[in-house]
């Protein structure tokens, strides 16, 4: 067994090397450019078009869900334990210049995400329980390469077992055992019921659920953190600096000379934040192509405003408060070093917030993976395999509270870049007509406002 972790652990770091950290990033910046820095530029109008829209009852489409539907389900499999225990885990491993790195990748991740979410609504299709799409659709209809859309749902039905069901489960269930005391095999029991009522429902069971739990959690979270950063405001600009001196290895946080440690920050930095917005993986799009949405590129906004909500300000939040109570240098487990930086704060309350929203973070992911797998699979084999993919889904809930996760985080590492390959290739081949339906949209905005 120790083999078999130090192999997967050695491709692990091979396939998240240098050249993988520059092309996630280097294709990022490409669409930044390429768009005219769109996500700056042009943030206010993103504003208007994602939250600013919520209070306006005008329906895109005749079926479908709803894009605040189709975003909720998409933060609900992003908005996971990567948000909690994987900053923890990426400042444990890399320092807190992780989170820096962290940061770079979700400035250009917007972009990013935007390009996938444009092409994924340009080539998604519909029937009768209305749309669906996804990258293996773009592969196969924008660049006519169907073995490659196979590949990449063939590597998103694998990660849907480990990153979407058995690694959220298992975090969820150490969480409530520490937080409420209870056992780890009850509590993946009760996950697995309550998930499989909401997956055999179907998309719009899914989403329903998603909308509602999705700002409830995220605002108990960002209230708990912000009560825990206005106690110690003062010590937030000096997180700050060492975010940054340790992102570039101005202090020696790390042994192994300097090229070495940025390395390992930025390397740590871009794998858990791709973990935690999936800016890339292309799995997210996957949710968004289900809207009833007619505009791609605005449906695309929704994409920019999800990254900077998953991790410019959940993750930074989380960062914060394990940097300002000095939790990073005292622990080196992710999960105990985020329950302590919180309980050192609030008291042994923490435990039970911290708990919950771990709870709930990890719930909705599961749910959120079980619609992506659903679609590689249907791409794969059609709908009538769809059925006994839940059950053994379900099945993997259950399991992913019991057992040893190690293995599991690593393989889900290696799945997730093997989906960000084939669909960051795909981006860029397609990039023309991503920037050309951008640039349509530029000219129509700068008419509405001459007019």
């Amino acid at each position: 067994m120790d083999f078999i972790n130090d192999f997967f652990d050695q491709l692990s770091s091979l396939l998240w090397g240098p050249f993988t950290l520059i092309f996630i990033i280097g294709v990022g910046i490409y669409f930044t450019v390429a768009t005219g820095f769109f996500q700056i530029f042009h943030f206010k109008d993103i504003l208007k078009n994602t939250i600013g829209s919520l209070t306006s009852s005008k329906n895109d489409g005749g079926k479908g869900i709803s894009p605040f539907q189709a975003v909720s389900t998409a933060l609900a499999g992003s908005l996971g334990t990567g948000n909690i225990i994987g900053v923890a885990t990426a400042i444990a491993a890399g320092g807190p210049g992780a989170v820096f790195w962290m940061w770079v990748s979700a400035f250009f991740g917007m972009m990013t995400k935007y390009s996938e979410i444009v092409l994924c609504i340009k080539y998604r299709k519909s029937d009768e329980n209305g749309f669906y799409g996804g990258p293996m659709y773009t592969m196969e209809q924008g660049l006519g390469w169907k073995p490659m859309g196979k590949l990449f749902a063939a590597v998103c039905i694998f990660a849907s077992f480990g990153m979407g069901s058995t690694v959220q489960t298992n975090a969820t269930a150490v969480a409530l055992e520490r937080g409420f005391g209870f056992p780890q095999l009850v509590t993946s029991i009760v996950i697995t019921v309550v998930c499989a009522v909401v997956i055999i429902g179907g998309i719009k069971r899914l989403s329903a659920v998603a909308s509602k739990i999705v700002p409830f959690m995220s605002i108990l979270y960002v209230l708990v953190s912000v009560f825990v950063l206005v106690k110690n405001c003062f010590v937030i600009p000096e997180a700050f600096r060492l975010i940054v001196e340790s992102a570039f290895n101005l202090r020696a946080t790390v042994s192994g000379g300097a090229g070495y440690a940025i390395m390992v920050a930025m390397r740590y930095g871009v794998a858990r934040g791709v973990f935690a917005n999936e800016a890339g993986m292309g799995t997210s799009p996957i949710a968004h192509a289900a809207s009833n949405a007619t505009s791609p590129v605005k449906q695309g906004q929704w994409g920019v405003f999800e990254v900077f909500f998953n991790t410019i300000v959940m993750c930074t939040m989380t960062a914060l408060v394990i940097i300002v109570t000095g939790a990073f240098e005292s622990f080196s487990d992710g999960g105990e070093m985020t329950m302590r930086a919180f309980s050192s704060q609030i008291g042994s309350g923490a435990n039970f917030v911290i708990a919950l929203c771990t709870a709930l973070f990890g719930f909705t992911t599961i749910m959120s993976w079980s619609y992506y797998g659903e679609q590689a699979i249907k791409y794969m084999f059609g709908k009538k395999i769809i059925l006994p993919y839940q059950i053994i889904y379900i099945i993997s809930i259950c399991f992913g509270g019991v057992c040893a996760m190690d293995l599991v985080w690593k393989l889900s590492d290696i799945s997730n870049i093997m989906m960000v390959f084939p669909n960051l290739v795909s981006l860029v081949l397609l990039s023309p007509q991503v920037i050309r339906m951008t640039k349509e949209y530029k000219s129509e905005m700068r008419r509405k406002k001459s007019e």
